[in-house]
């Protein structure tokens, strides 16, 4: 009997900043693992959005696409993703549609309905240009959706008149929309829309079962999905040896701990640094965050980590996985080049 095959692979990037890295040297090394990941036949490359965070350099989505675009000619780049409440749906669209009309045909939005930020920037946002309500978010799903097709959306007037608009004036194609979500909620709006839908396993990993299954029964067909369409994330670190892999682990574990337990963020460590001040602090309240974080991860050699990625897409029935290659670097390691997160694409897909 033939071993089930290993998944589609992808990738989430959060663009991450380590100690003594500038903005611009984290952005060359996703760029660089972009193009790595495009040669090796990944499926997708998505960036996420968050805000005002010293380890994470992934604020403007479309931006990043735009450049990611740029730098690849096969695979597909999108957003993992935009979050609505921060931005206007129409110009969410015009972004969208003029990324499509740059790589058509490899464009993904997908979309989230969390700040990805604290109350804090939440409200600079709002001050700084247009956001969204929250709780008119289906609505603006549906908007962002006729925008980007050929036909466009229409305004009507309570006079009665109707105003045409489209997010770009003669689109051939559309970008795929997905929606994101670590909840009930995303899982069930998905299934009403008819549209694919990611749970972020690589961030909450509770409710996964019971999202999935809300979203598979639920399913009401749509023209573009007539069955419905998902993949999981999940975060992964590959090395030569499982000794190197647990290591290079640990700098993303120790920024975990730190976001979960309410301390201040910082640039994320290298592994030296974080073995050194994991034994310096000895945080017993720490260090359990990050056993039941690993515990979700897939760490070890190639091999191993392949072999769990089968398993972890088996058990859930999807076809595709989407790694976020949380490897840290060590000292001396070149600011430019994202070596050990490149090194575990490599290795899975070896």
């Amino acid at each position: 009997m033939s071993s089930p095959a290993l998944p589609a692979l992808s990738v989430l990037d959060l663009v991450p900043v380590r100690t003594a890295q500038t903005s611009s040297e984290a952005i060359a090394s996703s760029l660089d693992l972009v193009q790595r990941a495009d040669e090796l036949g990944y499926r997708r490359y998505w960036f996420a959005e968050h805000h005002n965070m010293p380890a994470v350099a992934s604020t403007t989505p479309p931006v990043l696409i735009a450049a990611a675009a740029a730098r690849s000619t096969r695979i597909r780049v999108g957003s993992g993703g935009v979050m609505l409440p921060n931005h206007a749906p129409l110009v969410v669209a015009e972004q969208f549609a003029a990324l499509e009309a740059l790589a058509p045909g490899r464009i993904d939005l997908g979309i989230g309905r969390a700040p990805g930020s604290d109350p804090v920037i939440t409200q600079l946002l709002r001050m700084a240009g247009t956001t969204s309500d929250v709780e008119r978010f289906p609505e603006h799903v549906r908007d962002i959706r006729g925008l980007l097709s050929g036909d466009g959306a229409t305004v009507r007037f309570t006079s009665g008149g109707t105003y045409d608009v489209h997010a770009t004036p003669a689109a051939t194609t559309v970008p795929e929309v997905w929606l994101l979500g670590s909840s009930d909620y995303s899982a069930q709006l998905a299934a009403s829309l008819g549209l694919p839908y990611v749970f972020a396993n690589h961030f909450s990993g509770e409710g996964l079962e019971r999202a999935l299954d809300l979203y598979r029964t639920g399913y009401r067909p749509s023209e573009e999905h007539p069955e419905p369409v998902t993949f999981l994330t999940i975060n992964a670190v590959a090395a030569p040896t499982a000794e190197e892999a647990e290591a290079r682990a640990l700098p993303q574990l120790r920024m975990m701990a730190r976001l979960r337990t309410g301390k201040p963020l910082t640039a994320l460590e290298t592994v030296e640094q974080a073995r050194s001040a994991l034994a310096a602090e000895g945080d017993v309240q720490a260090e359990g965050i990050m056993a039941a974080a690993r515990r979700r991860w897939l760490v070890g050699s190639g091999e191993d980590v392949r072999t769990g990625l089968t398993e972890f897409a088996t058990r859930h029935g999807v076809d595709e996985v989407m790694i976020s290659p949380v490897a840290g670097a060590f000292d001396g390691e070149p600011m430019d080049a994202a070596l050990a997160r490149r090194q575990t694409l490599e290795l899975l897909a070896a």
